[in-house]
């Protein structure tokens, strides 16, 4: 069972991972198959997103950032089977936030359901 969870974690923190590669974001394609129809986030500038109003902000170009996010402190646990939870620490030119994202597996993949981020100094 611990080989079945720390697989699901790697292949949580993977999608992650991809889903915050710069070439990634800029695309609409790539984003919508790593985010569940189902997506919400709640942003570190306290907007509520969802997977549309995402899409429609990646398209446009102005989410993709010009460089890559530096990523520390990868953290993620098994919340029941084909559920986990990810935390992590975020610099993104200087906008420094601690995330947090809940990925299910789903018929076609790892996909983010949810994902919030707050504000660090």
């Amino acid at each position: 069972m611990a080989d079945e969870s720390e697989r699901a974690v790697q292949a949580a923190i993977a999608a992650e991972m991809r889903l915050l590669d710069p070439d990634v974001r800029a695309s609409p394609v790539l984003v919508s198959e790593l985010l569940d129809p189902e997506f919400t986030e709640i942003g570190a500038s306290g907007r509520r997103w969802d997977a549309t109003s995402i899409l429609t902000v990646t398209s446009a170009g102005s989410v993709a950032p010009e460089s890559p996010v530096k990523v520390s402190e990868m953290a993620g646990v098994v919340l029941a089977p084909g559920i986990v939870h990810l935390t992590y620490f975020a610099d993104s030119k200087g906008r420094r936030a601690w995330r947090s994202s809940l990925w299910r597996m789903t018929a076609t993949g790892w996909r983010m359901y949810f994902h919030q981020g707050t504000l660090a100094s």
